[in-house]
């Protein structure tokens, strides 16, 4: 079957416009709103390393092509609805003062929401892994907003607002059961260490523990019924990796990340790992048919990660790990052939509920039939 027959988008029929308006315009209107009220909406960690003037030169230019590229998608007639709308946001957007917000200082602390790294993260993800998942696509029929897709956006959206409970709840395991550790002799030991040496360090150790996590959620029958959410994706991509319960979520980095910050790794070594740790597991998800030769012998790649979310009983509950399949080679769970791939994803039966609320309670309710 011709490539063509499964294009999603083609020009001229104002669905690329009509598309791109209300992303951007909601993007746009978002970040205005994180203009207006800092304090609620913004992360505090995040506001001294903002570029001022160019956060301000990308809200105006989302704005000005939401609205134009509304006018074209009216102008072609496809969903009008779509263009309307974000010419309507980037409209509200402006009349609330734009990119001109002044934003009054010293800000007062606050509980917060963190719209501003949801925003950030989704235009700066989007813009690498939709443009490379078109051109590199192992299933270039597989559509960019195919089946599921509103559900993950919804996850995705709520593991990042909700970053500042989910920190918290993640830490609080460090208070109560590693206390003894706190400013003693081994930590100063650990973060003297040289920070490239930290850094592999961590690597190391954070794969071990969420190794022996991940076999748990699988093995587990109650731990399961939270993980199977992730598991429950029939389509693979970038976004993919967002479909988390907030309970895995919040397990899942106790055991990895707390062991970490405890044992007194450096600052300086932790957050390079911690930003390769969350690229990676989007990266893993992604629709890409890269087999990277050697280097998925080292690092776990998309084709290692695809295995695990196999819906094939003979291959199910390999390749655990998220860093480095030497580890699941070592405990008898590797599993990577030459050249195929997983011929379906998700779980059998396809027994989860599609939408966010609905994989929110799922795994509360008893199902009997299962």
């Amino acid at each position: 079957m011709p490539a063509s027959e499964f294009s999603e988008f083609r020009f001229g029929d104002g669905k690329i416009s009509g598309t791109l308006s209300l992303a951007l315009g909601v993007l746009g209107f978002g970040a205005v709103l994180c203009l207006l009220y800092p304090s609620l909406l913004t992360t505090p960690d995040m506001r001294s390393v903002y570029s001022m003037p160019l956060v301000r030169a990308l809200i105006q230019g989302a704005l000005a092509l939401a609205f134009a590229l509304g006018v074209l998608n009216v102008v072609l007639g496809w969903r009008r609805y779509t263009g309307v709308a974000g010419i309507a946001l980037a409209v509200a957007a402006t009349l609330l003062g734009g990119s001109e917000v002044e934003i009054e200082t010293p800000l007062d602390a606050s509980r917060y929401i963190g719209l501003d790294w949801f925003i950030l993260n989704l235009f700066v993800l989007a813009l690498i892994f939709v443009p490379m998942e078109r051109v590199f696509g192992r299933l270039r029929e597989q559509k960019i907003f195919r089946r599921g897709w509103r559900t993950d956006l919804a996850h995705f959206f709520a593991s990042h607002v909700g970053v500042q409970v989910s920190v918290l709840l993640t830490m609080i395991p460090a208070a109560v059961f590693f206390r003894w550790l706190v400013d003693s002799d081994f930590q100063t030991a650990v973060g003297a260490q040289p920070l490239l040496l930290q850094a592999v360090e961590a690597l190391v150790l954070a794969d071990l523990f969420a190794y022996a996590s991940h076999r748990l959620f699988h093995s587990v029958p109650l731990l399961w019924r939270f993980h199977a959410i992730h598991h429950s994706c029939q389509q693979l991509d970038w976004l993919a990796s967002s479909r988390l319960h907030l309970v895995d979520i919040l397990l899942t980095r106790a055991v990895a990340f707390v062991p970490l910050y405890v044992m007194g790794f450096a600052p300086a070594a932790l957050y390079p790992y911690l930003v390769f740790a969350s690229l990676q597991g989007i990266f893993i998800h992604a629709n890409l048919g890269f087999r990277f030769g050697w280097l998925r012998y080292v690092l776990v790649t998309p084709q290692f990660h695809h295995w695990h979310h196999t819906a094939q009983p003979e291959f199910v509950d390999r390749n655990f790990a998220i860093h480095l399949p030497l580890i699941d080679w070592l405990f008898g769970t590797y599993y990577l052939p030459d050249d195929r791939w997983p011929e379906r994803y998700g779980i059998d039966g396809d027994p989860i509920p599609d939408g966010w609320w609905k994989q929110l309670v799922d795994p509360f309710i008893s199902h009997p039939d299962r």
